[in-house]
């Protein structure tokens, strides 16, 4: 080795290792100085490595992706006690900082100074029996946050005989004022959440007609039945009377959807019809943009936009004053029947297909992009979002006829859910947004506790918000 690089390696190896705060002698002042300045190349120093534990955390980072993807599917409590155990046996074992581990290269090129806290892990009372360090003890003693659990069996079922298993329609809805509303080959019937009292609104089959849609209007009070004819009746569900009967469709009324005092209507005849109840039935708005039968329908929840999707695999963006859709989605390979806007995210519209697509899609409306995507596996029948926490439910078809729960944005799944023997084709969700009802050919309405109820107490700092700028 040459002798003047030998000179210069030393010099660089006592300079690191003084502690800090001491001062060099003067013999070596001016050798400091230039060591301060570095050589010519880096040169790892062993002092500051620490082998077992660096060549640990190499090969866990060398893992095949399909490892990783296994162990992200093992269940939340099993990964969180795993990861525990495997942090304190490198502490115990190698020596490892488990609370301030930050960075696992294998080479180090400066050696840490920093003094050890007193509640580090190498000091330990002489008095305590446990073998574990004070680190270990610090982590076992931290709190941990209660694992969530949903329940994977219905609170009630109930029967529900010809509830159609047709994909294309909904006949089932929930109300603000509790009520279920449930179309059952020609008629309407009522289910109170509250004292389990059965009534019948409507029957259909004295017009040779049945029912193809039910829709609450947003306080409760009035529901829209959509009809096999192409009619659509309002009723007041309190007198049990009939309001009107709206004409103008020439197929099935398979998709309903209020905005205010207005109801949209959507049919096999391809077209949409947006009508004001209080008005003559003359003054209406025909949106015409879908080839084939109009299966989904959803108001945003700042009313100004409306969703709609089709047989034709296209998914429409209209807002209230053109006629024409602002935005279209073409991304879907199926049928699009379940839409959700969100209640958290200005602007961000969920979209579900059919059989043959069979993917949750995420939307950006203001900005018309796409955002994310996930294959479910199974078709796509309805989606609803929580309206407390920021996660979503989705009931699928063919061909597992579960229904999923996810966190956004992540798209992880909180749980699965499986009872239906046929597809959960009705999706609704409870006033309050803790519980839904699913509703499927097998003739039952299922009940589930999938939401939390509180609310999310972090509030939104951004300076677009004027709630909270309001002086």
């Amino acid at each position: 080795m040459d002798q003047e690089y030998e000179r210069r390696l030393l010099r660089q190896i006592n300079h690191q290792n003084l502690p800090e705060g001491q001062v060099a002698k003067p013999g070596y002042a001016a050798c400091s100085s230039v060591s301060i300045k570095s050589g010519d190349r880096f040169i790892p120093t062993r002092a500051g490595s620490n082998w077992s534990i660096n060549f640990h955390y190499a090969n866990e980072n060398c893992r095949s992706p399909s490892q990783n993807h296994r162990s992200k599917d093992s269940s939340a409590d099993t990964g969180r006690d795993a990861v525990a155990y495997a942090a304190l046996l490198r502490n115990e074992l190698l020596g490892a900082g488990i609370l301030s581990q930050d960075t696992h290269s294998l080479f180090k090129y400066t050696v840490q100074s920093k003094r050890l806290p007193l509640d580090s892990g190498t000091e330990v009372s002489p008095y305590s029996l446990s073998p574990l360090s004070n680190k270990s003890h610090k982590l076992l003693r931290s709190p941990r946050k209660p694992a969530r659990k949903i329940s994977k069996i219905p609170f009630k079922v109930l029967d529900a005989p010809e509830l159609q298993d047709d994909f294309y329609l909904n006949l089932v809805d929930w109300s603000a004022g509790n009520l279920l509303s449930v179309g059952l080959g020609a008629c309407v019937y009522l289910w109170s959440a509250c004292t389990s009292q059965v009534t019948r609104l409507c029957d259909l089959s004295v017009d040779g007609d049945s029912v193809t849609s039910v829709c609450w209007n947003e306080r409760g009070s009035l529901v829209a039945v959509g009809t096999h004819k192409g009619f659509v009746q309002i009723w007041d569900a309190a007198a049990s009377r009939k309001l009107t009967c709206l004409e103008g469709h020439s197929a099935r009324v398979g998709a309903l959807a209020w905005n205010g005092e207005q109801l949209s209507s959507g049919s096999r005849d391809r077209v949409i019809l947006q009508r004001d109840i209080r008005t003559p039935p003359s003054a209406e708005r025909r949106l015409q943009g879908h080839r084939q039968e109009v299966c989904g329908l959803k108001w945003s929840p700042d009313h100004q936009h409306l969703a709609s999707g089709g047989n034709d695999n296209k998914l429409l963006v209209w807002n209230s004053s053109s006629l024409l859709p602002v935005q279209q989605y073409s991304d879907h390979l199926a049928a699009v029947k379940a839409i959700a806007w969100s209640p958290h995210q200005h602007g961000l519209l969920a979209s579900g297909g059919g059989t043959a697509d069979r993917c949750l899609r995420f939307w950006n409306t203001l900005t018309g992009q796409a955002l994310q995507s996930t294959d479910t596996g199974s078709q796509v029948c309805n989606l609803a979002w929580s309206k407390h926490a920021n996660e979503l439910v989705s009931t699928h078809g063919y061909s597992q006829n579960q229904i999923l729960v996810w966190k956004y944005p992540s798209l992880t799944q909180v749980a699965k859910l499986t009872g239906h023997s046929y597809r959960v084709l009705y999706l609704a969700v409870s006033p309050d947004g803790e519980a839904i009802v699913t509703g499927a050919g097998d003739e039952t309405l299922r009940f589930w506790n999938v939401f939390s109820k509180t609310r999310c107490t972090k509030e939104s700092k951004s300076v677009l918000n004027l709630f909270t700028r309001i002086r």
